[in-house]
């Protein structure tokens, strides 16, 4: 087995491992390792354009994990986890907000100092070069945010029959939370069509030209290396798929590899549920309950329109507009969110038999704070097979009452006399499905996910027995190991948590610095 020291190694070069290894690397007395089981996206047209992201879903960027069957939702469904340097922000839809200042003033109040908004607020003003008005944003960091220009007719034909249905026009990422109010979005990609994701935006600049900063590609790790309790390295599997080096860290590593594949490494190196590593082999190290547990995510509604008109065939990235509001009064933040898709999203529903078309419009009701809380556990003790994934979708109540309120709620909105000359037939769930339960029905069958799985090593206040993590992201139980990505929010976000994932990996490389010093 070859060797390599470094003082930080970071597994995982995605939304947000490529921001800490880029900002570690700015020191040039320290030496980085960023170990990316994927393929780098440099010159790689499918990837780096927006506009084809969903082609990326099930291809070969994409480690494609299927849920465990669900008891109240669709078995179907697979969470799609990229496998590209740039991670979801290579894959996913670019779609760039700020979260609730009330979502981190609570993240802090959980007994978390340093994640209020006042704090995280300036590491989105860090990260951003953006086009919005206000002396809030940032003009000069490295990730580009605009706002959707306004060119898709029956998107801006929504928006006044969303005003016609009582759903203001309003700005977003004004550093106001949106409760009530609908808009173009704002983007993370370039004016060329290029994404703005973590890899294009912190690591394309500095590649070849920081000695100091080595990124390795298709280099999957197997399992961490540990000095008593001190985490001392990776196992890496080569790109041979035969051999394994281990890549030492001096002085840190810090886990970046998403909500799903930093759990399973965790357990797979020995630190999560007892019972459960005991079960498949994994000898223990620490017991950490919280480990794969807590698993949260967006689980997502589709009411889909044949288009009466030619629906556009040029788009930043097909899904260009949101809808916020409540489903009851007094919400300090929206429970109930829609993107709008100027494309057929028929994925989850011609399976049953809804008829579909290729010009056709849609609105995607999503609960922003799901209460349903799933899972992510090991298959077996073999790194090379997928991990268990069960969301557990619409096992609190609560999410289908919402998601049930967002289909009645499109349809209000598609009723309105701006979209007389846009909306055809519905198609899906159509117009024979009316009661609440024929559309609760319809949902469990059909929902999607907005592919934001969260929370399965989440922060916690001292003494919380499921958090993973303290407030300064450093694994309970052991010493030289952090985890920086979205399994350390205590709850997800209500918004798309793209750039609340970036700002995670700057305020990570931030609490590397201090705490070297």
């Amino acid at each position: 087995m070859s060797a390599s020291e470094f003082d930080y190694v970071v597994v995982g070069g995605g939304t947000a491992g490529s921001v800490v290894a880029a900002r570690l690397s700015e020191d040039p007395d320290v030496t980085v390792c960023l170990l990316e089981a994927g393929p780098s996206d440099t010159d790689v047209p499918e990837v780096l354009e927006l506009t084809r992201w969903m082609g990326l879903l099930e291809s070969g960027y994409d480690w494609d994990y299927l849920v465990e069957p669900q008891e109240t939702g669709n078995s179907y469904l697979r969470q799609a986890r990229a496998k590209v340097l740039g991670g979801c922000s290579s894959h996913n839809s670019c779609i760039a907000f700020w979260a609730p200042a009330e979502d981190l003033d609570e993240w802090a109040s959980m007994g978390l100092p340093g994640w209020s908004a006042a704090d995280v607020f300036p590491l989105y003003q860090r990260l951003e070069t953006n086009d919005g008005p206000g002396d809030h944003h940032g003009r000069s960091g490295p990730v580009t945010i605009r706002s959707v220009p306004p060119k898709d007719p029956a998107g801006a034909a929504l928006l006044s029959a969303c005003a016609q249905a009582g759903i203001p026009t309003t700005e977003f990422n004004s550093g106001k939370t949106v409760t009530h109010g609908a808009n173009w979005f704002q983007i993370n990609a370039r004016e060329d069509g290029t994404r703005s994701s973590a890899s294009v935006s912190y690591l394309h600049p500095i590649m070849g030209k920081r000695p100091n900063l080595e990124i390795r590609t298709g280099a999957r790790a197997s399992r961490l290396l540990f000095d008593g309790r001190r985490c001392t390295g990776v196992e890496v599997l080569e790109p041979d798929l035969i051999h394994h080096s281990r890549i030492a860290a001096r002085r840190e590593v810090v886990v970046s590899s998403g909500a799903i594949d930093t759990p399973k490494l965790l357990m797979l190196s020995g630190i999560g549920p007892a019972e459960h590593l005991r079960e498949v082999g994994v000898e223990v190290l620490v017991d950490s309950p919280g480990v794969g547990s807590n698993l949260e995510d967006h689980p997502e509604g589709l009411v889909m329109w044949d288009a009466l008109q030619p629906m556009v065939t040029e788009s930043t990235q097909w899904w260009e507009i949101g809808i916020f509001t409540m489903t009851e009064d007094g919400l300090d933040r929206p429970d109930l969110m829609f993107h709008y898709g100027s494309v057929p999203f028929d994925l989850n529903t011609v399976r049953h038999g809804y008829p579909t078309t290729e010009n056709g419009f849609c609105l995607t009701p999503n609960v922003t704070r799901s209460r349903s809380r799933g899972t992510v556990r090991l298959r077996t003790r073999d790194f090379r097979d997928k991990p268990r994934v069960d969301p557990r979708y619409f096992t609190d109540e609560y999410d289908m009452r919402v998601m049930t309120y967002g289909v009645k709620l499109a349809r209000e909105i598609a009723a309105q006399p701006a979209l007389d000359e846009w909306a055809g037939v519905e198609l899906a769930p159509g117009r024979d499905c009316t009661t609440d339960d024929e559309i609760a029905d319809y949902l469990r069958k059909t929902h999607n996910t907005v592919y934001h799985p969260a929370c399965t090593a989440r922060m916690g206040a001292d003494g919380d027995p499921e958090a993973v993590l303290d407030a300064r992201l450093r694994v309970r139980g052991v010493d030289g190991l952090r985890v920086a990505d979205a399994s350390v929010m205590p709850f997800l976000v209500t918004v798309n948590p793209c750039i609340t994932t970036m700002a995670i990996g700057e305020k990570c490389a931030d609490l590397l610095k201090e705490d070297r010093t």
